[in-house]
């Protein structure tokens, strides 16, 4: 069986699993913002990094990456997205104007690394000091806002962070 993916973070840039399609795409009602922690990837758990979940926000559009998969490379994504993600389905637009169902892994407050708001500034600081296993978290970052710039997407949490970076380096 065939499925649907949203990805609008790290999936967007790191594709280390096996696809049939892939393409812009967008979901409605949420916004991405970096209040999850990582233990695992941008961060330790004596030190989390920050990286991004979904918030809803009714009227807001999340742009990103929609893969098709193959039921089996949700082993993979569960296990890349172990640190208290979990699966929800909601709609999604692709690119090419179908509307499909997409799983899309989000975490929220019920989850034991979910960091929450804070400001800006501090969130930016919070990423500036953190490295992990995958790297570190400054590079996720930057990363990402590379990525949505080259897809034509402006995220203004994102890039306000990107400069809050630059502005301390």
């Amino acid at each position: 069986m065939l499925h649907w993916v949203f990805g609008y973070g790290s999936l967007i840039y790191k594709v280390d699993f096996p696809y049939l399609a892939r393409q812009p795409a967008h979901i409605l009602g949420w916004e991405r913002r970096f209040w999850q922690g990582s233990h695992d990837h941008r961060g330790t758990p004596e030190a989390p990094g920050r990286v991004v979940t979904l918030v809803e926000v009714a009227g807001q559009r999340c742009d990103g990456v929609a893969y098709c998969i193959s039921e089996s490379v949700f082993e993979h994504l569960d296990h890349r997205e172990k640190n208290g993600y979990r699966r929800v389905d909601t709609p999604m637009t692709l690119a090419d104007r179908r509307e499909v169902t997409a799983t899309v892994y989000i975490a929220d407050e019920r989850n034991h690394a979910f960091l929450g708001p804070e400001t800006l500034y501090e969130i930016a600081q919070h990423i500036d000091r953190s490295h992990g296993p995958s790297g570190s978290n400054r590079e996720y970052l930057l990363t990402l806002a590379e990525s949505l710039r080259e897809m034509g997407v402006h995220d203004q949490h994102v890039f306000d962070l990107e400069a809050l970076l630059f502005d301390n380096a």
